[in-house]
């Protein structure tokens, strides 16, 4: 017994709270935005949808009990994603087993492999974001809050920072970039006026390569057919991240839920220049407005 404050202090007067992680990890696939989920494989909620994550160690800070419960039950590892705290949850009665206080986390990745269910996880896939929104799925304790906040704080954060490379390849197209925002924004962007914005901005830098989209017919001009021709001697395929992500794709052990995606969006054959992000919490000098009104079909 010790005096705390000039009272004394007794652990015993107190109920027991535990600290636990939570994280929402989103990634682009066919101009959809998915999220990674686990299904339970232990009570409470067993067999129920939810956020990989799971009870903090004792000697351990919360970045590394996200980073490794994010690995346990989903295979995926810290170093292939972008982690970043987004905000603690504690209503009583939020987990029946005790007061739990839990401290959620969202993430952003460009190539994740398919989500392979361990640990506490019965198993693990990826979910279309959509089907969490319109309530398709109902995910266990208070994970669609979670979910709901995780969407807007990535939402949010597009509009200032350059948080959308997350979601590229290290080098992308300026469209590839527009798609990431039209997907995550749900609406569509004026490609000329996008393409302003981003060569004003310092975030991004040009550099000086071009290539095909992916799964893109090349224009029957002359220079579109050498460029695929030098790209190709370079051991350069523009179908490879294409077969990647079907390969993927059909990998998943899809749930009734999670209908197929569909083919990919026809992209146009002409070659695009590549870019560069750096730090993608670096403010945009000329923000990116978030058109709310118009939306995609």
């Amino acid at each position: 017994m010790r005096s705390d404050g000039g009272r004394d202090y007794n652990p015993r007067d107190y109920p027991p709270v535990a600290v636990t992680v939570d994280v929402a990890l989103f990634a682009i696939r066919r101009d959809e935005l998915y999220i990674v989920l686990i299904q339970r494989g232990v009570e409470p909620f067993a067999g129920a949808w939810a956020l990989p994550g799971g009870f903090v160690l004792p000697d351990e800070d919360l970045d590394a009990a996200a980073a490794r419960e994010l690995a346990e039950e989903t295979g995926v590892t810290e170093d292939s994603v972008y982690l970043e705290q987004l905000r603690s949850y504690g209503s009583p009665g939020r987990d029946p087993r005790m007061r739990v206080v839990t401290v959620a986390y969202w993430g952003a990745c460009s190539t994740l492999p398919a989500p392979l269910g361990r640990s506490d996880a019965a198993h693990a896939e990826l979910v279309r974001v959509s089907q969490i929104e319109e309530a398709d799925i109902e995910l266990a304790f208070d994970h669609e809050a979670i979910v709901g906040d995780a969407l807007e704080r990535v939402r949010a954060k597009l509009e200032y920072t350059a948080l959308a490379a997350r979601f590229c390849p290290p080098e992308f197209t300026i469209s590839e970039l527009r798609n990431v925002y039209e997907t995550v924004w749900n609406t569509k962007l004026d490609p000329g006026n996008f393409q302003r914005k981003v060569r004003e901005n310092r975030s991004f830098q040009q550099v000086g390569q071009s290539r095909l989209a992916a799964g893109a017919e090349p224009a029957s001009d002359v220079r579109a057919q050498q460029m695929r021709f030098e790209r190709a001697e370079a051991s350069w395929d523009p179908a490879d991240e294409a077969s990647a992500n079907d390969a993927m794709d059909s990998s998943l052990s899809q749930p009734e839920f999670l209908q197929d995606p569909g083919p990919a969006r026809p992209r146009s054959g002409r070659p695009a220049s590549l870019w560069i992000a750096g730090d993608s919490d670096l403010t945009l000098n000329s923000p990116i407005p978030r058109r709310r009104a118009t939306r995609k079909a």
